[in-house]
C-alpha cells in the first residue's frame, strides 16, 4: 500500500518495523493522524497494535522506519515526545491503595508540576470524569468503569496534545463503555489527537474519524468507517424464520443465500427499500411465514472477514486454543 508523507500530521508512522527474535510483529506499517482526529488501529490480538503504541510512546524501540509524534522523532527526541503525550494502557494503572484524588495528585508530582497548579488540576479532572463523590475513597473500592475513568484522568494531568488509548474499554460493561466513548469524543472535540487500539468493531465505528486495519503486522486497509464498510458489499435484507420448513419454501422463491443452522436468508439489497418491499410482497404472496425481516448494513466485522478471510474472533479463538 503506497503512502505519502504529510507535513501537518500530528502523528506519522512510515514503514515501521519491529521483530522479537524471529517473530515479525510490524512489517512496514504506515499511517498518519491530523490534530483533533481520532484514529483507530483495528485488528485481532497479536496484530501489532500494542507494539505500535509502545513505539510511539517511546516505551519500545523500533527496528526500522520512522515514527514522529507532534513532529518529534521517537528515536532521537524521546523527551520531547513524552512532553506531548498521555498514555492509557490495556489495564488501569492506578494505585488501588491511594484515593482517586491521591492518584491524580501523584501524577502531577511525577510531572514536576508546581504545587500551586496541581490541586486545581486535580479538582478539574475529578469533575470532568464524574469522580468527585468517590474522590477520597481508595481506588480498590472503585468499579471497573470508575478505574478506567480515573486512569484516563491521570493520563490528562499534564494536558497532553496527543492521547494514546490501548484497548480502553476492554472488560467494561456496556454502560461503562458508552460513558467512556462519550468522554473520548469530548477530548477529541477539544482539539486533542487520539490514537486508540481496539478489537471491537463497534468501538472503531462509533469513535474513529479514520480506521487502519492491521493483520499480522501489516496494514490491510484504511479509510473512514463508511469507506471500509463499502468494501464488504452492499446492504442486505436479512429474513429469519421459525422453522426449517419455512426457510426451505423461501429458498424456492427468494434470490439470495441461506443459513439453515441460523434459519436466516440473506438477499443483496442494492436498491435498498425497493428490495425490502419486493421481499415482503414475495413472502406474503407465497404465504411464507417469516419471524423477522430487516435491512442490515455491512459491519466492520464483515469488513475484516472480507479482507482477511477470517473474523477477529476466529483468530482469537485459534490463538487461545494453542495456549
Amino acid at each position: 500500500m503506497s503512502y505519502m508523507s504529510k507535513n501537518n500530521a500530528s502523528l506519522e508512522v512510515v514503514n515501521l518495523k519491529k521483530s522479537f527474535g524471529k517473530l515479525k510483529v510490524l512489517d512496514g506499517v504506515n499511517f498518519s493522524v491530523n490534530s483533533g482526529e481520532i484514529l483507530a488501529l483495528l485488528g485481532p490480538n497479536g496484530a501489532g497494535k500494542t507494539t505500535t503504541i509502545n513505539i510511539l510512546s517511546t516505551l519500545l524501540s523500533k527496528d526500522g522506519g520512522t515514527a514522529k509524534v507532534a513532529g518529534f522523532d521517537t528515536a532521537t527526541e524521546g523527551a520531547k515526545v513524552r512532553e506531548n503525550i498521555g498514555l492509557t494502557g490495556q489495564f488501569a494503572a492506578v494505585d488501588e491503595y491511594l484515593t482517586g484524588r491521591e492518584n491524580i495528585r501523584l501524577v502531577g508530582r511525577l510531572y514536576h508540576m508546581e504545587t500551586s497548579a496541581i490541586e486545581p488540576r486535580v479538582t478539574q479532572l475529578l469533575e470532568m470524569f464524574d469522580l468527585v463523590a468517590a474522590a477520597d475513597r481508595p481506588a480498590k473500592t472503585y468499579s471497573g468503569g470508575m478505574k478506567r475513568r480515573l486512569d484516563l484522568a491521570m493520563s490528562l494531568v499534564a494536558d497532553p496534545k496527543i492521547l494514546f488509548l490501548d484497548e480502553p474499554t476492554t472488560g467494561l460493561d456496556p454502560r461503562s463503555r458508552l460513558t467512556l466513548w462519550s468522554m473520548i469524543k469530548d477530548l477529541a472535540n477539544e482539539g486533542r489527537t487520539v490514537l486508540l487500539t481496539t478489537q471491537y468493531m463497534d468501538e472503531a465505528d462509533f469513535l474513529a474519524n479514520n480506521i487502519v486495519v492491521i493483520d499480522h503486522g501489516v496494514v490491510i486497509a484504511e479509510g473512514t468507517p463508511n469507506q471500509l464498510k463499502a468494501k464488504a458489499g452492499a446492504d442486505r435484507i436479512e429474513v429469519t424464520f421459525t422453522s426449517l420448513a419455512e426457510l426451505t419454501k423461501a429458498e424456492k422463491v427468494l434470490k439470495g443465500t441461506s443459513d439453515a443452522q441460523g434459519l436466516t436468508f440473506n438477499i443483496p439489497a442494492k436498491r435498498g427499500m425497493t428490495t425490502l418491499k419486493e421481499t415482503l410482497a414475495q413472502l406474503e404472496e407465497n404465504k411464507i411465514k417469516a419471524d423477522t425481516v430487516s435491512v442490515r448494513r455491512p459491519t466492520l466485522d464483515d469488513v475484516f472477514l472480507a479482507l482477511t478471510g477470517h473474523s477477529a474472533a476466529d483468530k482469537k479463538t485459534k490463538k487461545e486454543k494453542k495456549q
